[in-house]
């Protein structure tokens, strides 16, 4: 059981009316609890009794959590609805702005917000009671809002796991908007063109024969510009999963943008195994491609396996989607439970047949965060680029740095505290 505050129970509860209450609240938090589940966690309780807090708390969380990603939104909200009574005005102060003078305010820890949107369903802020006159002697404070962060602005920042069911939908809608330009690659092959530097000699000569081989002007040609593919892979699996959801919104809507420059986009998702989603992001429609991708890809939210789905995609699908020099996208954070010298021969082997690496990490969010996991050192040194991708600004920034070949990102800086020296 996470750590928390000290908790006391009521001594009198009703016991049917709060469960029923808490299992609302877990509902509106996005859990899976039916009344099938209240039922069984009334009888649970029953049996094991109300009196120790540890007891009641895995009692409950074993009749109402599924899936090991709902025990930290389980831990939240059962901490806010059996604090003490007053937990509505509690929460009231912890979602609305307020000024904090010097000191900050803490940032929300992962899943509270949706905690506590759960709870304050329908509920109305409390008012600010206001000041009936103006001491004499008192000064008289007037803030100019004028140059604070507007909503926008702090929407592009914030981080999509401390985002509310609301933001998430915002910022999906500001990502559908959002390009991923890329630079044409020359090609050897000409095309006509009146200021280009090069003569076509077969259209000059071509051009002469219909005269009777004078040779009136001299045609020109220039490298026909060839756009490269995106290959995107994007890790599914349990910690990655919020970040994984948005990005493929983001994904979704580079594949379907007319005149994006790319010349084909192909996304797999990888948890436990391989999936090409390709053809259900191709949808028009973002919530029928992402529910069919979904369905498709039967790891969601499961354990990592990185270098064995790598394996899978340098084996199975290397050839037919890396060609015209494909860029790749790869979204994980590196957290590896397999061998982690597979993984670094997989890494090795794919960045040697892509144009370019890109590796897109969530964890840069963390401005103490270090290559130490075996699995990010193994990846580490085979990636062009290292990019944070944990918020709109972090996505934003990776498309400008998409058109930049010698951005490299966070890499330097982790390749020197792998290697001291090292660049």
């Amino acid at each position: 059981m996470p750590e928390h505050a000290p908790l006391e129970l009521p001594e009198h509860p009703r016991l049917v009316a709060n469960l029923v209450h808490f299992a609302r609240a877990l509902r509106k938090a996005g859990l899976r609890v039916g009344t099938g589940r209240v039922a069984d966690a009334t009888r649970a309780v029953e049996a094991a009794g109300f009196t120790d807090r540890r007891d009641f708390y895995h009692v409950l969380e074993a009749c109402f959590v599924s899936r090991p990603e709902e025990r930290r939104v389980f831990a939240q909200v059962f901490r806010l609805f059996w604090r003490d009574p007053r937990f509505m005005e509690h929460m009231m102060a912890m979602m609305l702005p307020a000024l904090r003078g010097v000191a900050e305010e803490r940032q929300a820890e992962a899943a509270e917000k949706r905690a506590a949107e759960a709870l304050l369903h329908g509920a109305e802020p409390p008012a600010t009671p206001q000041r009936e006159e103006k001491e004499e002697g008192e000064t008289e404070i007037e803030i100019d809002a004028s140059l604070t962060m507007s909503a926008e602005e702090r929407l592009r920042t914030l981080d999509f796991e401390q985002m509310s069911a609301d933001e998430i939908a915002r910022a999906r809608r500001i990502l559908a908007g959002l390009t991923l330009p890329v630079r044409p690659i020359p090609s050897r092959r000409a095309v006509g063109a009146p200021s280009g530097r090069a003569i076509d000699r077969r259209r000059t000569l071509r051009a002469a024969i219909r005269t009777g081989g004078e040779m009136q002007r001299l045609h020109h040609a220039r490298p026909r510009p060839r756009w490269p593919n995106l290959v995107a892979l994007c890790d599914i699996s349990g910690s990655m999963s919020q970040y994984s959801r948005v990005i493929l919104h983001f994904l979704h809507a580079v594949s379907n943008r007319k005149g994006a420059g790319w010349s084909e986009v192909h996304a797999f998702t990888f948890g436990t195994r391989l999936t090409n989603i390709t053809r259900h992001l191709r949808a028009r429609d973002v919530d029928a491609a992402l529910a069919a991708a979904g369905a498709e890809a039967q790891d969601w939210e499961g354990g990592t396996r990185i270098g064995d789905c790598l394996h899978a995609f340098n084996r199975d699908w290397s050839r037919r989607v890396m060609g015209q020099g494909a860029v790749v996208l790869l979204i994980t954070d590196g957290l590896e439970r397999g061998d982690p010298e597979r993984l670094e021969r997989e890494m090795e082997r794919l960045r040697l047949t892509a144009r370019r690496l890109v590796w897109v990490n969530p964890l840069l969010r963390f401005g103490e965060f270090a290559p130490k996991a075996q699995g990010i050192r193994a990846m580490l040194p085979h990636v062009d680029s290292m990019r944070a991708g944990h918020s709109i600004a972090t996505l934003e920034e990776l498309a400008a740095a998409l058109c930049a070949p010698e951005d490299a990102g966070e890499r330097a800086r982790l390749m020197s505290a792998l290697v001291p020296g090292a660049a």
